[in-house]
C-alpha cells in the first residue's frame, strides 16, 4: 500500500543547500514507497531540477495550508492523510496530525528555536533532526534535542580518482560570492594570499575564487575585483559549469574555506559555517583543505591528518609551508582524507541513516 509523505518549508523558493538536504531525504522516501506532496502554491519541480539537479518522481504541489487565513481545523484535516509530515520552522510551531512529524533545522540561529511551555507541547511527539553535530550542539543548548543526518556528496565527487592528479601551484576558494550570513568571505582569502605572495615558496602560487553570483551579489565581486587590482596571480571565476569546477578542484593543491573568520560564535552561531560542503568536495579531489577552525569544519576536518584547521594568519602559513614540498605527508593526508569522505558522505551511508532516524 502506498504511504504518503509531506514536505512544509516556507523558504522552498531559495533553493540553497538546505533545501537540497531535505529534498534528498524526500527521495529516500520515494525509493522506499512514499509518495510525496509539497504545499506550495507554485510547481518549482523544473527549478529543483535545474537548479538541484533532483529529479522527483512522484510528487504533488499542493495548495500551501500553511497561510494565515487556513483555519486549524481544516490543517489538521489536511494532514491527517499523511503517514510523514516534514516541516522548516520559520520560529512557529503547530500541532501536527500526520502519523510521524520531523522538524527539520537547517540553521543553528537562536529565534528560531524559542521551547517555551507552550512549544514544548506543539512539539511533543515531533522529532528534530539538523544537518551536522555543530547544529545538533547549538539546538541542544537551547533545549532542542535533534538527531543528524549529514547531507551526501554525489558519486562524481566520491569515486573520483586522485592518485594520478597533477597538481598545480594553485589555492582553491570555492564558494557562493555573498556578504551576509555564512559568508565565504573571498575578500580575507584575496587579502591573505597577497601576504602569503612575500613567502618566497609561493610566489608562483595562484588564486582562484569560483562560485555562484546572483544579481545583488554583483557589487560584492566588483568590490572584490577592486582589491585584486592589477595582479595575474588572482582570478575570479562565477557561475561556472560543473565540468569547469571539477577541473579547478582536481589542479589544485590547497583549498581555503575562511566562512566563519569574525564570527562571534556565542552570539550568532548562524553565521559560523554549519558543515562545509565545499570542503569535502576539495578533499574528494585531492585538494588540501585549509579552513578556518570554528563550526562544521572542525568536525569534518582532523588537523594535519586530513586537513588543517587555523585561526590565525600564521598558523595557516607554517602549516602550508612544511606541507608544501613534503610529497609524501601530502599524499598521506589525501588519501586519509578521501576514505573519511567515502565512510562519512556517501549516498549509502546517507540512505541508511535516513532509514535508521526515520525509522522507514
Amino acid at each position: 500500500m502506498k504511504k504518503h509523505a509531506a514536505l512544509y518549508d516556507p523558504y522552498l523558493d531559495v533553493l540553497g543547500g538546505g533545501e537540497k538536504h531535505i529534498l534528498e531525504i524526500c527521495k529516500v522516501l520515494e525509493r522506499h514507497g512514499y509518495d510525496l506532496s509539497i504545499f506550495w502554491d507554485e510547481d518549482l519541480s523544473a527549478k529543483i531540477k535545474q537548479q538541484l539537479h533532483i529529479e522527483l518522481e512522484d510528487v504533488t504541489f499542493t495548495k500551501n495550508i500553511f497561510k494565515k487565513n487556513v483555519s486549524v481545523i481544516k490543517k489538521r484535516r489536511a494532514l491527517a492523510e499523511y503517514d510523514v509530515l516534514f516541516y522548516v520552522t520559520d520560529g512557529s510551531y503547530f500541532f501536527s496530525s500526520a502519523k510521524k512529524t520531523v522538524v527539520f533545522c537547517m540553521v543553528p540561529k537562536r529565534e528560531l528555536y524559542h521551547m517555551n511551555l507552550f512549544n514544548r507541547v506543539k512539539t511533543m511527539n515531533q522529532q528534530f533532526v539538523c544537518n551536522s553535530h555543530y547544529t545538533q550542539v547549538k539546538l541542544a543548548q537551547w533545549g532542542v534535542h535533534a538527531q543528524t543526518i549529514y547531507p551526501y556528496l554525489e558519486n562524481e565527487w566520491v569515486r573520483m580518482p586522485i592518485d594520478k592528479l597533477t597538481k598545480e601551484p594553485m589555492i582553491l576558494v570555492a564558494g557562493r560570492f555573498f556578504k551576509h550570513l555564512h559568508a565565504k568571505r573571498q575578500d580575507v582569502a584575496i587579502a591573505w594570499f597577497k601576504d602569503l605572495q612575500r613567502v618566497p615558496r609561493f610566489r608562483d602560487f595562484r588564486l582562484v575564487l569560483v562560485g555562484g553570483m546572483k544579481d545583488e551579489d554583483a557589487p560584492y565581486v566588483e568590490e572584490l575585483k577592486t582589491m585584486i587590482g592589477n595582479t595575474n596571480a588572482i582570478e575570479i571565476h562565477t557561475n561556472v559549469d560543473f565540468v569547469k569546477l571539477k577541473t579547478y578542484y582536481q589542479k589544485a593543491l590547497f583549498y581555503w574555506h575562511f566562512a566563519g573568520y569574525e564570527v562571534d560564535e556565542r552570539a550568532h552561531p548562524e553565521n559560523a559555517e554549519h558543515l562545509g560542503i565545499t570542503p569535502l568536495e576539495a578533499m574528494s579531489a585531492g585538494c588540501i583543505p585549509c579552513a578556518y577552525k570554528l563550526g562544521g569544519p572542525t568536525e569534518i576536518i582532523r588537523h594535519n591528518e586530513t586537513g588543517i584547521l587555523f585561526k590565525q594568519q600564521n598558523e595557516l602559513f607554517s602549516a602550508m609551508e612544511e606541507l608544501v614540498d613534503n610529497r609524501e605527508k601530502q599524499a598521506k593526508m589525501r588519501r586519509k582524507a578521501k576514505e573519511f569522505v567515502k565512510n562519512t558522505f556517501s549516498y549509502e551511508v546517507f540512505e541508511k541513516r535516513v532509514v535508521e532516524v526515520l525509522e522507514l
